[in-house]
């Protein structure tokens, strides 16, 4: 179960990353990757959801929200799947179309799904939270560097 939620927040990672890259290497083409890896992110992470709802609380809705009560470190991972929902309903282009501009706040939602995916991993770690800290770092670094100004912009968070 836990290597689909690595997946997931690896893919996260990746996505964030696209835009870095394409800023230091001038290669236009790798935003055409963005989409399909936040796609597969929410696909690890829907997995990850299914196999905690099948193997710990059996599907039954009522130890979800137990769950989630008790439990901290679920509570953010579910919020951060919930964030990523409609991300990916409207990746499409049509629904870029459809939404105009409201389509880049709402797709914005990546970067607290993103620090809760972060944070649902340190919490839920026992004692050693080496790995944990390396994808907190990580997507620190890669959520700073949407705040720092860009020639003739002012940022993009």
């Amino acid at each position: 179960m836990g290597r689909s939620g690595q997946w997931a927040l690896r893919m996260l990672l990746l996505t964030l990353l696209v835009s870095p890259l394409r800023q230091w290497t001038a290669w236009s083409m790798i935003l055409s990757c963005r989409r399909i890896l936040g796609l597969f992110s929410f696909f690890y992470a829907s997995m990850h959801l299914a196999s905690f709802s099948h193997f710990y609380i059996a599907w039954q809705p009522s130890l979800l929200l137990d769950e989630l009560i008790r439990r901290p470190y679920i509570a953010a991972g579910f919020t951060a799947w919930l964030l990523m929902l409609p991300l990916a309903i409207t990746s499409s282009k049509a629904w870029q179309r459809r939404l105009r501009r409201n389509w880049r706040k709402l797709h914005r939602l990546i970067y607290p799904a993103t620090l809760l995916a972060c944070l649902h991993l340190l919490w839920q770690a026992r004692s050693d939270i080496s790995e944990s800290l390396v994808y907190t770092v990580l997507a620190a670094l890669l959520l700073a560097w949407r705040l720092i100004p860009k020639k003739g912009s002012k940022g993009t968070l």
